[in-house]
């Protein structure tokens, strides 16, 4: 096996993997001893070096990782910090409303009020860091309750929940209309 395609080899790995490879293990893929296996992981990292990449390769008590170049870690923090995207369907939208309007409130009260299932729903809000755990109901089984964050109120440009828009009868009605097509969607009805 050629040098260069070696090389490609170690570099498709080590990105692949983004932790740290013994060096026994990189030297058995590439058919090579640890020497040369060695040597061609400092090649590559001269290379990264002399080019002024944005990632290097590190060694770890003979073990190789592929890390980011330490001269970029500021702007590294600055896209860490930036807000996360996220989508939000009409689904994720109508379980945020009903949370918003609602809270505190169970799983259940939520699948009253949609007439589906919410797991998806509301494990993605919690993701996306827009509902989260306030407790738990005093009934039996506990049932979490659930409510809006501070990051919510944020991502809508309000300060308070008492800013929040009034709900209409209607629109829970809308809801539920959503919910039933999701149903025959699903059951391909």
């Amino acid at each position: 096996m050629g040098q260069h395609r070696s090389e490609a080899i170690l570099e498709a790995i080590l990105f692949t993997m983004g932790e740290s490879v013994d060096i026994h293990k990189l030297a058995e893929v590439i058919d090579e001893n640890v020497k040369t296996t060695r040597d061609i992981l400092q090649k590559l990292k001269d290379r990264y070096d002399e080019e002024v990449r944005g990632i290097t390769i590190t060694e770890f008590e003979n073990a190789y990782q592929m890390c980011t170049n330490g001269a970029y870690y500021d702007y590294l923090i600055k896209i860490a910090k930036a807000p996360r995207k996220y989508i939000l369907t009409e689904t994720l939208l109508e379980t945020l409303s009903i949370v918003a309007y609602k809270q505190p409130v169970t799983r259940l009260d939520i699948e009253k009020i949609r007439g589906v299932s919410c797991d998806h729903a509301v494990n993605k809000l919690i993701e996306y860091d827009l509902i989260t755990e306030v407790g738990r109901l005093d009934a039996p089984g506990r049932p979490l309750l659930f409510g809006t964050t501070e990051q919510f109120l944020r991502s809508f440009g309000v300060s308070s929940l008492e800013e929040l828009p009034e709900l209409n009868p209607e629109q829970i009605n809308e809801f539920k209309n959503q919910a039933e097509k999701e149903i025959h969607v699903k059951l391909d009805i």
